[in-house]
């Protein structure tokens, strides 16, 4: 008797997502097409719908995507929001953006705009997609089990107070940023109450502040990323149970910047990563049980330097080679030996 009703609960299941699949629609939206704007292609959609967006400049903001579809752009059209606000804002589930263009989010002194804000949403998918002149690029907030792939977000920040984030994650869990590109925005990546993320293969340079900056976001992994010449390198603060594997740490320079900054991180594993050419390779505060293996210290000012209320750490099989304070030390050594044996004292 369970198994026929296991057997009817499966195949209701299948015809369920077959019926679905069979009454979904695709809606073309183009200056020549019945549906001209995207609003109203939204307007118009049921879920599951796919939304294909052609060729062409489309002058929309504040869209509101309240249903679970699929828009997919043709040859990057370009979304403008012409500087009067934000432009995507989804609020439904199981939402795809994919292959669009957009450009020219509006600034303001009270809202973070965002060229892709996402609100209390579950699975979706923001993937292949190009964003210039922003405020926020995609801004994650209360949103679980999403992806964010593939994206190149390039700003154009002045200074810290008048820009934002690349890709911004707010009280969300459970989402995957992988192979995107970020440049010239405040922070590359910015965590905030954001666990069981993974951070992989992205390239986050010439930012204003910090290429990965996180708070109080716990169990995430970050492995195989590049973060390069940001204002401030990469600061992770207040967290636990970190995995940091396989990174490049490089050309962070300045007098408070870090290939890395740890502040108060417990139980956590820095391994496998790549140390050149920074201020300071890794900066330790306040941080407790955290195991450093295997990394390579190359080139730095500082290799690593450790500060106050750091316990049970633990450093091995790493290399440090041709770091500036690390060599003047030796120089110091070999210049007063060199006078030793030839002077006396």
């Amino acid at each position: 008797m369970y198994k026929s009703k296991k057997i009817l609960y499966v195949l209701n299941l299948f015809l369920s997502f077959t019926f679905i699949n069979l009454n979904a629609k695709s809606i073309e939206v183009c200056s020549s097409c019945n549906i001209k704007s995207i609003i109203k292609a939204i307007d118009y959609a049921k879920d599951h719908d796919t939304i294909l967006i052609k060729k062409g400049t489309y002058k929309e903001f504040n869209i509101i995507v309240d249903k679970a579809v699929t828009i997919i752009g043709e040859n990057f059209p370009i979304i403008d929001g012409d500087l009067k606000g934000e432009i995507f804002t989804i609020i439904s589930n199981l939402v795809t953006i994919d292959g669009l263009f957009i450009i020219n989010v509006g600034r303001s002194d009270t809202k973070d705009n965002a060229a892709i804000r996402i609100k209390r949403s579950k699975k979706f998918t923001i993937q292949n997609n190009i964003f210039q002149n922003i405020f926020f690029g995609i801004y994650v907030e209360k949103s679980v089990s999403g992806k964010i792939y593939n994206n190149k977000i390039i700003g154009d920040a002045k200074d810290e107070f008048n820009s934002g984030n690349g890709i911004q994650l707010w009280y969300s869990k459970n989402i995957s940023i992988e192979k995107n590109t970020i440049q010239n925005v405040r922070d590359g990546i910015y965590l905030e109450f954001s666990d069981y993320c993974t951070v992989i293969n992205n390239i986050s340079e010439n930012n204003l502040r910090y290429g990965l900056h996180f708070m109080f976001s716990n169990n995430d992994n970050y492995r195989n990323n590049h973060f390069r010449n940001n204002g401030s390198g990469v600061a992770v603060m207040f967290s636990k149970k970190i995995e940091m594997h396989n990174n490049t740490f490089q050309k962070n320079w300045g007098t408070a910047s870090y290939g890395l900054l740890l502040k108060e991180i417990n139980d956590s594993n820095i391994n496998n990563n790549i140390f050149e050419k920074n201020t300071v390779g890794i900066n330790v505060e306040g941080s407790n049980r955290i195991t450093f293996k295997n990394n390579n210290f190359i080139k730095n000012g500082w290799a690593v330097r450790i500060r106050g209320a750091c316990y049970a750490n633990i450093f091995v099989g790493n290399n440090f080679m041709f770091n500036s304070f690390y060599r003047s030390f030796l120089n110091f050594w070999c210049l007063f030996l060199s006078y030793f044996f030839l002077f006396g004292f």
